[in-house]
């Protein structure tokens, strides 16, 4: 049974940066698309980061390009994001998923595995 947990969440002012990890047990990891999505309450399940399985093509929505940075270890099993000059519009719960595909997806019913999510909460 695959599962992912995520790590690395917390309180962080505006303009600070944080990295969260997702480590991957159960599967292949170096088979999956892993991708970063996040959630704040009210709001539908927002597309972050995804990486394909080499980590050679990387995917970001205009909110967080050139502020984000996904990255993975397939030694290590874990996909990270680096987030930097964050937010308050950051905050929200941030999940990581995977599907098994070379093909990443922006959309969240694209993927088949799930975290149970980091909360990031970044103060004005």
């Amino acid at each position: 049974q695959v599962q992912l947990v995520e790590s690395g969440g917390g309180l962080v002012p505006a303009g600070g940066s944080l990295r969260l990890s997702c480590t991957v047990s159960g599967g292949t990891f170096s088979s999956y698309v892993v991708g970063w999505f996040r959630q704040a309450p009210g709001n539908e399940r927002e597309f972050v980061a995804a990486i394909t399985r080499s980590g050679s093509i990387t995917k970001y929505p205009d909110s967080v390009k050139g502020r984000f940075t996904i990255s993975r270890d397939n030694a290590k099993n874990t996909v990270y994001l680096q987030m930097n000059s964050l937010k308050p519009e950051d905050t929200a719960v941030y999940y990581c998923a995977a599907q098994a595909s070379d093909l990443y997806s922006r959309l969240p019913n694209e993927y088949n595995y799930w975290g149970q999510g980091t909360r990031v909460t970044v103060s004005s």
